[in-house]
Formats: C-alpha cells, sequence, structure tokens
C-alpha cells in the first residue's frame, strides 16, 4: 500500500511533531508517511528532531523569498516537488493566506490548544490560549484538531479532547497537561484518520491499465497528471484501422516528438496522420492528437493561452466520423489542462470545446481522455469529462510497457511517455 505522504510545517522545539514521529514509529500511523519537516525558523529545534529521525528537512525564510506570497510559492512549490499529500501544521506559527489554502482543500490541518470556539482566532497561540483559559476561569479546557482554511482556527473540525483545569494552574502547567493528555493524542489519531481518507480516495480512481485493456478502439488517447511522488507524468498513443492510420510511428524531434509514415510507399492522405503529437515551448509540454499542437505553441509565442489557442480550431474535418481534436498542456509547476473539441451529435456546422484545468494537481492522480470510446459507424466520440485515473509510482519505461501491454493487439500503433525528463517511445512498426 503506498502511503500518504505528510509535510510537517513547525516554527518551534516540535513537541507535536514528535508525537507524530513517535507514532509512526510505533506504527500506530501507519496509513501516512512523514516525508517532509519545514520550518519558517532557522534553526528551530524541531529540525533536529526531523535530522534525528531521519526525515528531511527544509528551512525557508519569508523575509528572504520576499514576502508571504513568495515564501508560499516556494512552500507550495517544495511540498509538491516532493508529491505531498497532507499538510500538518504542528506549532507553525505563521498564517497561511487563503491564495494557500485554497489549493490544499482538507489537506491541511492543525492542533489547536483548546476547545473551539474558545480561546481561538487570530492572536491565540501559545502560552496565550493557556494565560486566557485561566483568567476567564474554565474549569475545563482541551485542544482540538481542525482543517485549515483562510480564516484562523476557521475549518471544519476533526476531533477535540477535554482536559481539566485544576487549582493553583499556571500557564505553563496546564500548557503541557493539555499536550500531554489532549495534543500528543489527538495530533497523530487525525493523521491516520485524513491519511486513510486520501488513500481511499485513491482506491475510487480507476486503473488506467484495466480502463484501456477493456476499451479496443479508445483511438487517440492522452494522460496527464502525477505520480505519487510528484513526478508529471504525460502519456499520449495513437491506434488505427486503416492502413493508412497505422502507416505510423513516432520518432524525437528537437523539441518532443513526430509522427512520420513507416513506409512511404503506402502513405495515402497526410493531412491527418503526420503532426508534431508533442512539443515543450518555455518549460511547457504541448501534447495533442494533430497539428493544433503547433497552433497551441504560436498562440504562447504571442503570449496567449491554449484557450485562445483552440477558439480558433474545430474538429477534423473526417465525415462522418468528425474525430475530435484533443489536446493537452503540462505547464511547469506541474499542474496540466486537458481540452476536447468535437462536433454536437455528428452536427458538422457547430463546435463544441470544453476546458477542463487541473490546479492543484494531486500526487498519485491522473486524467485520461480519448478521442472514442470504442468503435462504430460513425465512431462514437469520447463524452463526458476526462477519466480520473491512478498514476503509479514507476519510471517512463516501466509505465510505457504497462501501457503498451494493455492496449489492443490488432489496433496500437505508437506511444510516448514522459515521467520527469525521461522520455519513452514504443513503435509497432519497427525498421
Amino acid at each position: 500500500m503506498l502511503k500518504a505522504r505528510i509535510a510537517v510545517l513547525v516554527s518551534g522545539g516540535g513537541t507535536n511533531l514528535q508525537a507524530l514521529i513517535d507514532s509512526q514509529s510505533r506504527g500506530d500511523l501507519k496509513s501516512g508517511e512523514i516525508v517532509l519537516v519545514v520550518s519558517n525558523v532557522q534553526g528551530a529545534y524541531a529540525l533536529e528532531r526531523a535530522k534525528n529521525a531521519g526525515i528531511e528537512s527544509l528551512y525557508l525564510s519569508r523575509k528572504a523569498l520576499g514576502g508571504q506570497e513568495a515564501f508560499e510559492e516556494a512552500l507550495d512549490r517544495e511540498l509538491r516537488s516532493r508529491g505531498v499529500e497532507l499538510i500538518i501544521l504542528a506549532g507553525f506559527m505563521s498564517i497561511l493566506t487563503a491564495g494557500f489554502t485554497k489549493k490544499w482543500p482538507e489537506r491541511i490541518i492543525n492542533i489547536h490548544p483548546a476547545l473551539i470556539p474558545s480561546f481561538c482566532g487570530k492572536g491565540y497561540y501559545g502560552l496565550r490560549v493557556h494565560e486566557a483559559a485561566l483568567a476567564y476561569g474554565v474549569k475545563v479546557t482541551g485542544a482540538t484538531v481542525h482543517f485549515v482554511n483562510e480564516i484562523p482556527d476557521g475549518g471544519r473540525i476533526i476531533s477535540q479532547k477535554a482536559v481539566p483545569v485544576l487549582e493553583g494552574d499556571t500557564p505553563e502547567v496546564l500548557q503541557r497537561r493539555v499536550m500531554e493528555q489532549a495534543e500528543w493524542i489527538l495530533l497523530p489519531q487525525a493523521a491516520e484518520t485524513v491519511s486513510q481518507k486520501i488513500i481511499k480516495e485513491r482506491g475510487k480512481m480507476s486503473d488506467l491499465f484495466s480502463y484501456l485493456s477493456q476499451r479496443p478502439y479508445p483511438g487517440r488517447g492522452i494522460m496527464l497528471g502525477r505520480t505519487p511522488s510528484g513526478r508529471s507524468a504525460c502519456v499520449y498513443f495513437i491506434m488505427g484501422r486503416s492502413v493508412n492510420s497505422r502507416n505510423r510511428v513516432f520518432e524525437k524531434t528537437p523539441d518532443g516528438i513526430r509522427t512520420r509514415a513507416f513506409d512511404e510507399s503506402k502513405m495515402s492522405d497526410p493531412s491527418l496522420i503526420i503532426y508534431h503529437p508533442v512539443r515543450r515551448y518555455e518549460g511547457k509540454l504541448i501534447v495533442t492528437n494533430g497539428d493544433q499542437t503547433d497552433t497551441i505553441r504560436d498562440f504562447m509565442a504571442q503570449g496567449k493561452c491554449y484557450r485562445h489557442a483552440l477558439n480558433t480550431r474545430t474538429f477534423e474535418p473526417d465525415a462522418p466520423n468528425f474525430t475530435p481534436r484533443i489536446s493537452g498542456v503540462v505547464k511547469p509547476d506541474g499542474n496540466y489542462n486537458l481540452s476536447i473539441l468535437k462536433s454536437l451529435d455528428g452536427d458538422e456546422s457547430e463546435t463544441c470545446r470544453y476546458f477542463y484545468e487541473y490546479s492543484p494537481a494531486k500526487a498519485g492522480v491522473g486524467h485520461f481522455i480519448s478521442t472514442y470510446v470504442g468503435f462504430g459507424d460513425p465512431i462514437p466520440s469520447f463524452r463526458g469529462e476526462p477519466v480520473q485515473v491512478q498514476v503509479p509510482e514507476l519510471g517512463a519505461a516501466e509505465l510505457a510497457e504497462k501501457v503498451w501491454n494493455a492496449l489492443d493487439e490488432d489496433n496500437k500503433v505508437s506511444l510516448y511517455v514522459c515521467v520527469g525528463e525521461d522520455e519513452v517511445i514504443i513503435n509497432k512498426n519497427k525498421e
């Protein structure tokens, strides 16, 4: 079982981090794995705790980076590059803005040393919480684990545990009791609960290889996504039924790949089968099933986006099929877009344009779209949203082999796979 990848954000001594590390060592935290500890305070002892546990650690300075926005951009980039799926705030003394939290909906949890909604919100942290509880005279306090949103301590509550306030308590004594009797118990439990949820959500996704093996003729297909460790993954394949469409191979170019005729003497119509499926431009990977690859690249060179480009294009003029044009763009940060242009129920006078944008792109998740859904006359076009699929932790060669084996033996023609910076091409036609 692939565990949920956890990052812990800290600012101080890291006692709650240690509780998580100990829980992981005991096997209580079994569905998640702490893969990174990030501190916004240089020299925080929590970083030493991470080092002692063999966990990668990182210090990010908001001042050195140029402010909160730049800090959050750098933090987001570091988390995604490691395939983090769950963020735990464990004594992290910085309020994250809506710009960051909205990228991680119900994927950030925090431990607060009081029973929310009491003694919470902006200004309530550390000893201040316990000072306020004692000043108010409450007889019971405790801790709360909650999801994080743009409102300080305002996210949905996951769990709470009460702790008694005793005669003669000082803020320091009460703080220690709340940590021992509530925080160090609740936080690991919540980490396990949310990690289980992440794994369960993964299980609901389609298996790309099973999906393809059950469909003998999806035509041309694109899958974009991320591996569990956060590497970008791209799959593009072509299939064919006629001699002309099967007479193709993929070959590398300086900025991607192109199709060409395997046997020039057998090529009857190059217009719809010879094109550049993959091109790279300024850190972006463009992949399509036709010459709209060049259209997208040209519009990007003009400072425009893929939507502007595809609004000038329509489906392929191959009546009666009117094959859809499918396109994808992978951005430098790993987020990606997909699109399909198709006719409205075979009506060549109207083009339906659908755009799907995946930001933030989740680790271990991909989306697949194809031109067709199977055989027919005319061939039925792909319908609905792109299929969400699992992306396994495989290198380009291993992923290519599994996809190739899943494709129908009679109809598959060529396959391109890219994982991270590694690329693989498989052609049925051999020189």
